[in-house]
């Protein structure tokens, strides 16, 4: 159910209860804000981030995609979550906890794309399944809540979770589907943030979640194709006449002229 046209590169969470993270976001270059009304909002605050959430979705954030971030199927605030999103002009929601289909269950008569976030190991091993759900429109990886579950050391690093984050986006492939990083937690390590996010574009993420503002041009850079690729690939499309052929010392056929327009539209 993608209903947007291209992938967003930046998804940045803003919690629902921080009014001035709110009124900070209309000025920052994210992709795709998602209003988070689930893990960023304390327990007791929860009402009034529903209410400011709604505020600032029709006051409207022009030039931006929004999404909003419902707390979990099973959760007791889920129905209220869902029930604030009445009449709002979004483009996405975002389910987190989704470890099977059937966890879409409650969004499904809202008519919205939604992104499930992929946070457990039994939702690692359903992945292609949920991908492949007519309403689901990307995979979000959960990491923190990954490396939880799995019982990995505090500082671990996420080579230790290669597998399963090649995982998701291998059932994002074969369900037809976008696949989304997970968070960067070290908001003050630019160094880190950069190397994480361009090892996601390498491992075929087509964004990155995020954290903080500070991330968001980073981010934007890391899963944009620099000059020299669409060089590369403006000279590839010019050179194809259709089949295999060889093109500065490499052969190239169909597939690689198509993922050459694909990166040339995302400039």
């Amino acid at each position: 159910m993608t209903a947007i046209e291209h992938a967003p590169r930046s998804l940045l969470y803003v919690p629902g209860s921080n009014a001035r993270a709110l009124e900070k976001a209309q000025a920052l270059a994210a992709d795709m804000l998602i209003i988070d009304l689930e893990d960023a909002v304390p327990a007791d605050r929860k009402d009034e981030a529903r209410a400011a959430m709604r505020d600032a979705v029709t006051a409207g954030f022009p030039g931006k995609r929004v999404a909003v971030r419902v707390s979990g199927t099973g959760n007791a605030g889920q129905a209220a979550d869902i029930a604030a999103l009445a009449g709002l002009a979004l483009d996405a929601i975002v389910l987190p906890k989704v470890d099977a289909s059937a966890d879409l269950g409650p969004l499904r008569g809202l008519g919205l794309p939604l992104f499930a976030m992929i946070e457990t190991p039994v939702a690692i091993y359903a992945a292609r399944d949920i991908g492949a759900d007519p309403a689901v429109a990307g995979l979000i990886a959960g990491l923190n809540d990954l490396a939880h579950e799995l019982k990995l050391p505090d500082g671990m690093d996420r080579g230790a979770m290669s597998h399963a984050i090649q995982a998701i986006v291998l059932a994002a492939r074969a369900a037809g589907c976008w696949c989304f990083d997970g968070v960067y937690n070290a908001i003050d390590d630019a160094a880190g943030f950069a190397a994480e996010a361009g090892e996601g574009r390498r491992l075929g993420f087509d964004g990155k979640t995020l954290i903080h503002p500070s991330q968001v041009n980073p981010c934007n850079a890391a899963f944009a194709p620099s000059p020299r690729e669409i060089a590369a690939a403006e000279a590839l499309v010019a050179a194809a006449r259709g089949g295999a052929q060889r093109h500065e010392g490499r052969m190239i056929e169909d597939m690689h002229v198509a993922a050459a327009r694909a990166l040339l539209a995302r400039r």
